[in-house]
Order: structure tokens, then C-alpha cells, then sequence
């Protein structure tokens, strides 16, 4: 039979970027085109995409793109494959409504059809015949992707969990899934490893309404003000319910958070009527007591609604000792600092601060190892990719589904940008698709080179030292006293002081470099950086980036 190929553009590796190609001689089915944010070592990026090359390079083959769930790192870079290729989108409802505010956004709904599938439907997206399956997670209308390829069945679990008391009484249809590892039996199961390191189960949804209602109750005299991921709108909906049932009227801080909000109601999937609703403008208007407040920032991302106003900076609310703030998430891996810093602001204004720490505020989306083992159970596949995840965790994966009973021959460990081979008789790795750093986007940029950041660091923690010298080409020499400009070095009085002993010697060494009348500017510049960077290191023991500048007039 005609063999298939899975590439993985992202999410292997990393929590983010999640993107797959199954690939056929004629035809590309894409899984997911998302995003990551990015941490420290990326100052002034806004997100790093996976590389599209390997796609655009054939997008003539590409038939359309699922999207599993509604999450930044499984949608948030269809805007930038879209720019360059025209292609069908298929998902449920709401995922296609959070789709369409970014595609607006961007002027690009014209480069798309939006497709929805309901739970359990059955469609062909070119030669791949596909069915749906609902799952839970945390997120609304997630969807289990079950695809008919010429090698068999291949089975994605989208990011899950098994919870067995949802919001919504949605539950993830693992009978189905046994019934397909029956008939027609599932050749490939690439399944979600995010907490394929943690014991038990996690706790369900529903539980968490119960935490809210006693936070609530602790803290009644107070303005309350939730903070929760704006996809999360089955917690929205818990805070919302609580609030309400407390007597206080509900506003929306953060764009994301009122944007989501409105999709939910207008799909039915969030039922707030109006009364209970107050523009974030009134509230002023309002005791505390009567007010909740929904809002975006939990992991205290640059300028969220959440950071601005722990800071002062909020156009909308100031914060204050009537306020209490309830972060209903754990802070991503990375983000600890960030998130710690904004608390211990939100404190100093005088609010009191609950999180996930004090109360079961918050539950994992991400099935823990009793969950993977029950669906792998219902699977029983052929052969086993780990997903969605670190390196640790797609580790930790393949260590349990061999516990499970799963053989390691059966088992592949692959990495973003490996491209994996489906025969008749084996998996295998064939190459690696995307050599070097992934593109990423700053402003309304996208780049591609990293060393970018390397300067921005050395800049940030040094400061920079700039150079500049005029040379008269006629006479070939130095024309005055060169320039020596700094910024974030040392203090300004320290500076000036220091840069007249820089320029001296920047001019002395010039002046020896022209004795060589075919001394390049390039030359030059390379001695004008020798000398500056050895004369700041020994003056003051840093190394601040240094920036020569040679000008012959």
C-alpha cells in the first residue's frame, strides 16, 4: 500500500507551535497551525511560529487544515499561513468563531472557508476520510481527530483530558474510540503527553465551582476580581455563575476576555443574560461588594489587562485595599517570576491575592497518567507517537505506554521538525525537515534570525558603548576627537568621565591603524572595537555591546 508520511512542524519538544502534515503522494491534510510564546531568552518577540517552509514548498498538495480546539497554540499561526496559501478550515463552532476574530483582524477571511463538524460527523477533506469525536479539556468543543489514511486509521487525541463530570456534560467518547481500535483497528495513535509525568487523575472542572463559591464567601465585602485564560469559558462560566449567585453584577476586563465571552453567548455555549452584565466604564458606579470583575492576565504577560492595572497603568480600574483578586490558573513553566512579581504588586496596592495554591482554583486541561492509560486502553494502536510536549514528557509518555503493554519497537520518539514514515510493516524516522531556529514574529515583522536576541541581552544586562570617528581621507588622518556616546553603561557623571579617556585612546589607535594606507574600513572598525572594549572592560570590569562607527569624509 502506498505509504504516508507525518511531518511535525511543532509541539514536539515544546508546549507550543502545534502543527503536523499527513502526507499522501497527492495530498497534505494539516493538523493544528499554532503558536508559542515565548520566554526570556526572546526579548521583544510576540511569538514564534513553526517553520512553514516544508508546506509552502507544496501547497498545492494541501487539501485543508483541522483544527482540534480553539487554543493559541493550535490556531495562533493561521493568519501567517494564510498570507501565502488560499485553504478550507475545518472545526467545531466555537474553535472556527475564535478562527474568525483572528482572520478579521488580519483581512484575511477572504483566503479561507470556515467548515464546521459537529461531534461524531463524518467528512472527506480530500482522500482523507475523517470522523470527529468530542473530548474535553479546557477549552469548549475540543474534537478527537480519527483519520482514514491509505496505511489505516490514524487517530490524534487533540489536548484532553477524561473529565467524567463536565461543565457542559460533554464527555470524551472513548467507547468510540474502542470501537475503531476493533474495527478497523487504529494504525497510529498520536496522543497528547503534557502531564504524562503525573500520577492519578486530574480533578474535574465541576469541582472547581465549589472553591470559587468559598472564595467568594471569604472575601464578600470586597470587589472581586477573577483571572482566568479567555478560552477558558467553562471556568468563565463557573466565575460568572458564583458572582451571580453572590449578588454582583459581571464585567469583562482585556479584549480577549470580552470577545470570547460575547462568541460564547452568541453560540449558546455561555448563558449570562444582559441584566447581569455591567460595562467595565460603570462599575465605578457600583459598591464593591455588588461587582466581579472577569479578566485576562493570568501569567502577567506584558501590557494584560491584569499586569497594567497591578502597576497602575490600567485605563479602567485602579487597585486598591477593597479589591480581591482570585488567579484561577497555575503559572506556565517559565512564567513563575513574572507571575510572582505581579502578585506582590497587586499586594503592595493593597489587595488581597488568592491563587491555585490556596484553594482548588485551578484544574489542569491535560489528562495525568490514569486518564493516557484508559485511552490507550481504548486504542490499543499499532504504533505510538507522543505528543504535545517537552522532550521530558514525550519521554515519560513512552515509558508509560510500555508499562501499558504497548512494545518499544512500537514506539517512536519524535521531535519537532522530524518526518515520520507509515509502511505496511513499520514506522520509522526518515529526516528532519526544518533545520535551525523558527521564525518569529516582533510588531508586524516575522524573522528568522536569532542572534537577534543575544544582542538584546547584552544590551539589557550591559548596555551598549558607541564609538564614532570621522577620518579625512585626503590627508588620511583623524578629523577632531572621536565621539563616545553610551547607554545603560554606568551613570551618567561615571560616563563622562570615562568617555573622554575612551576617546583619547580610540583616537590614538586610529591614527596607528591609518599608518597602513590600505587599512580597510572594515580594518578599522574591527581596531576601533579592540580598543573600546578592551579600555571599557579594564575600567570597569563590563561588557557592554560596543558599536564602532567609521565615517571617511
Amino acid at each position: 500500500m502506498e505509504k504516508v508520511r507525518i511531518t511535525f512542524l511543532g509541539g514536539l519538544g515544546d508546549i507550543g507551535r502545534n502543527c503536523a502534515a499527513i502526507e499522501t503522494q497527492s495530498q497534505i491534510l494539516i493538523l493544528d497551525c499554532g503558536q508559542l510564546f515565548p520566554d526570556e531568552f526572546m526579548p521583544g518577540a510576540n511569538s514564534v511560529l513553526p517553520d512553514l517552509t516544508y508546506l509552502l514548498d507544496r501547497k498545492e498538495k494541501i487539501v485543508g487544515c483541522i483544527t482540534t480546539h480553539a487554543h493559541e497554540d493550535h490556531i495562533g499561526a493561521l493568519p501567517y499561513l494564510l498570507e501565502h496559501v488560499e485553504l478550507p478550515i475545518y472545526g467545531s463552532s466555537f474553535t472556527l468563531g475564535m478562527v474568525k476574530n483572528r482572520l478579521e483582524e488580519r483581512q484575511l477571511l477572504d483566503r479561507c472557508d470556515l467548515i464546521e463538524v459537529n461531534d461524531g460527523e463524518k467528512i472527506s477533506i480530500g482522500e482523507f476520510a475523517c470522523e470527529f469525536l468530542p473530548v474535553t479539556h479546557s477549552v469548549p468543543s475540543g474534537l478527537i481527530s480519527a483519520i482514514e489514511t491509505p496505511q489505516g486509521l490514524i487517530v490524534h487525541s487533540s489536548d484532553f483530558k477524561l473529565d467524567l463530570d463536565p461543565i457542559d456534560g460533554r464527555l470524551t467518547d472513548l467507547n468510540r474510540i474502542a470501537e475503531l481500535s476493533k474495527n478497523p483497528g487504529i494504525r497510529l495513535l498520536l496522543c497528547d503527553s503534557t502531564n504524562s509525568d503525573m500520577p492519578g487523575s486530574t480533578i474535574s472542572e465541576s469541582d472547581i465551582g465549589a472553591s470559587l463559591a468559598s472564595a467568594f464567601q471569604s472575601h464578600k465585602d470586597n470587589r472581586i476580581i477573577a483571572a482566568c485564560f479567555a478560552s477558558h469559558i467553562h471556568r468563565v462560566e463557573q466565575i460568572a455563575e458564583t458572582a451571580i449567585n453572590d449578588g454582583r453584577k459581571i464585567s469583562t476586563l482585556g479584549l480577549s476576555m470580552k470577545k470570547n465571552l460575547s462568541l460564547a453567548r452568541k453560540l449558546g455555549i455561555l448563558e449570562i443574560r444582559e441584566e447581569h452584565i455591567v460595562d467595565i466604564e460603570d462599575i465605578r458606579n457600583l459598591p464593591p461588594n455588588e461587582v466581579c470583575i472577569i479578566s485576562t492576565g493570568t501569567q502577567a504577560e506584558p501590557r494584560s489587562a491584569l499586569a497594567m492595572a497591578s502597576t497602575g497603568e490600567s485605563r479602567w480600574i485602579s487597585i486598591g485595599e477593597q479589591d480581591s483578586v482570585i488567579l484561577s490558573s497555575r503559572a506556565i513553566p517559565g512564567n513563575e517570576e513574572r507571575v510572582g512579581r505581579m502578585i506582590n504588586n497587586l499586594m503592595r496596592r493593597g489587595a488581597s491575592v488568592l491563587h491555585a495554591d490556596h484553594l482548588g482554583l485551578h484544574t489542569s486541561g491535560h489528562g495525568k497518567q490514569e486518564e493516557l492509560r484508559a485511552l490507550h486502553q481504548a486504542a490499543n494502536p499499532e504504533w505510538f507517537v507522543p505528543v504535545h510536549g517537552e522532550y521530558r514528557h514525550l519521554v515519560a509518555h513512552k515509558d508509560l505506554a510500555i508499562e501499558i503493554g504497548l512494545s518499544p519497537e512500537r514506539i517512536l520518539l519524535a521531535t519537532d521538525g522530524d518526518q515520520v514514515e507509515l509502511g505496511d510493516n513499520k514506522l520509522e524516522l526518515i529526516e528532519k525537515v526544518t533545520p535551525g531556529d523558527y521564525p518569529f514574529v516582533q510588531g508586524r515583522i516575522l524573522e528568522h534570525e536569532h542572534h537577534i536576541f543575544s544582542d538584546r541581552r547584552i544590551l539589557g544586562k550591559e548596555g551598549c558603548v558607541i564609538a564614532s570617528v570621522q577620518i579625512c581621507t585626503k590627508e588620511n588622518r583623524v578629523l577632531g576627537d572621536p565621539s563616545i556616546v553610551s547607554k545603560g553603561w554606568v551613570n551618567t557623571q561615571t560616563a563622562q568621565r570615562l568617555e573622554n579617556e575612551i576617546s583619547h585612546a580610540v583616537k590614538e589607535g586610529v591614527e596607528k591603524a591609518l599608518l597602513n594606507e590600505e587599512a580597510s574600513n572594515e580594518y578599522l572598525e574591527q581596531r576601533v572595537r579592540r580598543v573600546t572594549g578592551g579600555l571599557v572592560n579594564e575600567l570597569t570590569g563590563r561588557r557592554p555591546m560596543i558599536v564602532p562607527i567609521v565615517r571617511k569624509v
